[in-house]
């Protein structure tokens, strides 16, 4: 599944234009490497996004095509929260 497409089913991230947005701009790292919004997701991949001075991993659980508002945390886990204060 490609990653803008699982960022917006799993509702991470609301729209799919923001997800394309954040990873054209190098904000979304897959496994440790910047990914561009086709990069392929497989389970068990670990997704960081950054909005402004937060990053957030998430590792992938389920990929799926469509699902529910309240079934969506299914889709992954969260790993890390890092906060950079300046």
């Amino acid at each position: 599944m490609r990653l803008d497409k699982y960022l917006k089913v799993s509702r991470l991230v609301k729209r799919r234009t923001v997800a394309k947005e954040l990873a054209a701009n190098g904000r979304i790292l897959v496994n440790g490497s910047v990914a561009k919004p086709s990069t392929m997701i497989k389970i068990n991949d670990i997704i960081q996004i950054t909005f402004g001075a937060r990053t957030t991993a998430f590792q992938v659980l389920e990929l799926m095509d469509h699902v529910r508002k309240n079934d969506a945390t299914i889709m992954y886990t969260m790993v890390d929260v890092i906060d950079e204060k300046l």
